[in-house]
């Protein structure tokens, strides 16, 4: 790996092997207001939105999916994710966990859509089939 001038590298090297450390075998034992701040430490570096994706996801798990939620609508609104399936697969996450299975199931029905592979589709299927809301699945 190469050196950059703003040691952006040693950046995400560093967060990663901590989120490493604070990873736990099972989600419920992870640290993630940890991940969420290394994470958060990482967007100052590398402002990419899937890092921000990241992020969201972490948020929502260390301080409920309703602020995870809140961040995810900002990377919506800003259309920087348009049309990556991981997007709608992440709100519908949280919509999950919410109880709000109407909205979990149109994510993942949008998820599915835009998913690029058999195996994403095969998965959020099943996560769409979870909700109770199956019903259709748009193919794209």
């Amino acid at each position: 790996m190469a050196r950059t001038d703003d040691d952006s590298w040693e950046i995400t090297e560093s967060v990663g092997a901590t989120a490493l450390g604070v990873a736990a075998a099972r989600a419920a034992d992870t640290d993630w207001a940890e991940i969420a701040l290394l994470y958060g430490q990482l967007a100052r570096f590398l402002p990419t939105p899937v890092v921000e994706l990241n992020r969201a996801v972490a948020v929502g798990m260390a301080d409920g999916p309703e602020a995870g939620l809140a961040l995810v609508a900002a990377l919506e609104e800003s259309g920087r994710l348009a049309g990556y399936h991981l997007l709608p697969a992440t709100k519908a996450d949280m919509y999950r966990r919410l109880g709000r299975a109407d909205e979990a199931a149109a994510c993942y029905r949008e998820a599915i859509g835009l998913a690029s592979t058999d195996a994403e589709r095969r998965y959020l299927s099943r996560r769409l089939a979870e909700t109770g809301s199956a019903g259709e699945t748009s193919s794209g």
